[in-house]
């Protein structure tokens, strides 16, 4: 018997749609760079740290100054940002978290493991059994010696990447290009959201609004073309024609169920593009379609109705924008949540349900009422995923938009 879907859940069906899309090739040298993918490795400059530096506030000593019941004189002082005094017999260093060691130090006690006096010290006597050569002392490049690769290509520019390209001076690191995104409307009752007057069949275009709004939160994709397109063949086929020929991931919305003006299956076939996947086991959004052009290029039709629009688009476009854009680890890890109720219903399908995180670190249901909910689909913080037949409370993946 024939399989009613050709994927049982999304997470093969985007995998499957991955392996026939292009990364992006060309890169440039960025500034703006939070956010992007590096496409060169990091490559360390000098040894981190660069010098033999103190982890700890307290004293340099050699570990002949260990003695108890003995004034221990203080010589000199350590501290970052300039050079260390010269180590004298039988006295020690005062010396700074970060500071260099001083030549002949064996080792670093800490302040508050002595008696500190005028100008000496005295260490106490648990201090003086616990240290050992080496102690609170971090070797020139232990986290990377110089020459080494410290950050991989294919990694998200976050915060805290930046820090490491800081550390090794590399303020404009080579990344690849923006992934250019078209995004195609649909629906001859669909209209810009900015009109105030309205007949009851008209829907203002919270789709386009929703889709680039998603696009716009990530720096490794730009929405170069937004189009509204009319329900008719040869105004889609045109517009698809001409957003595939400059982008390199084209999003649709409307149009891909078997309805009398649903042109879009048709007319990306005829374009020459593969559709991997035409609906899928999921509610909301069964009908979506998944494609890839000859050279790669990604094509998404995700279903007209608003919730089931935006839910999707989340959870298949922005994965395969990862991708595209040469990010290494690029499939979706969401966190595990508990709900507060279960769902009220099992369905033979992946379950996308609206939901909104608690104080308790849980979450709950948004109440719903269909994929045209834009009511509760402002009020959720992403969407649970429930696998078919299930009504526990999980824990369960959650996708947080």
């Amino acid at each position: 018997m024939k399989q009613p879907f050709p994927f049982t859940d999304p997470d093969t069906a985007i995998a499957a749609l991955a392996e026939r899309l292009s990364v992006v090739r060309d890169t440039e040298h960025a500034t703006d760079h939070v956010g992007r993918i590096l496409a060169e490795p990091l490559v360390a400059d000098r040894d981190s740290p660069a010098a033999d530096v103190s982890a700890m506030d307290g004293y340099a000593i050699r570990m002949s100054d260990l003695q108890s019941d003995a004034d221990v004189p203080v010589s000199g002082i350590s501290q970052a940002g300039a050079a260390p005094p010269a180590m004298v017999d039988g006295q020690v260093v005062r010396i700074f978290t970060g500071a260099i060691i001083p030549d002949g130090c064996e080792a670093v006690v800490k302040r508050e493991d002595t008696e500190e006096l005028d100008a000496s010290i005295r260490f106490l006597p648990a201090p003086i059994d616990a240290t050992v050569p080496g102690s609170h002392i971090r070797r020139r490049g232990e986290n990377a010696p110089i020459g080494s690769s410290v950050l991989d290509v294919g990694t998200e520019i976050t915060p805290a990447v930046v820090a490491a390209l800081a550390n090794f001076g590399c303020t404009a690191p080579e990344c690849y290009r923006r992934v250019k995104v078209a995004v195609l409307t649909t629906g001859d009752e669909v209209v810009d959201p900015a009109t105030r007057q309205l007949e009851p069949w008209q829907l203002r275009n919270s789709n386009r609004s929703a889709v680039q709004a998603m696009l716009h939160q990530h720096a490794l994709a730009t929405v170069d073309t937004a189009e509204h397109v009319k329900d008719d063949r040869d105004s889609l086929q045109a517009s698809l024609a001409a957003a595939i020929a400059v982008c390199d991931v084209v999003v649709m919305t409307g149009g891909v169920s078997m309805g009398d003006y649903d042109y879009v299956p048709e007319t990306i076939e005829q374009l020459g593009a593969e559709i991997v996947f035409h609906g899928l086991p999921i509610r909301p959004g069964k009908p979506i379609l998944g494609a890839a052009t000859q050279d790669g290029k990604l094509i998404v039709g995700l279903p007209g109705n608003p919730v089931s629009a935006t839910i999707n688009c989340h959870r298949f476009v922005l994965p395969l924008l990862r991708r595209i854009a040469g990010k290494q680890t690029w499939a979706d890890k969401p966190a595990l949540v508990t709900l507060d109720q279960p769902p009220q219903k099992a369905i033979p399908l992946h379950a996308m349900l609206l939901a909104r995180t608690t104080a308790t670190g849980a979450a709950e249901l948004v109440p719903a009422k269909g994929s045209g909910d834009l009511v509760a689909l402002g009020r959720s913080d992403g969407y649970v995923a429930v696998p078919p037949m299930t009504t526990t409370t999980g824990p369960w993946p959650m996708f947080g938009w």
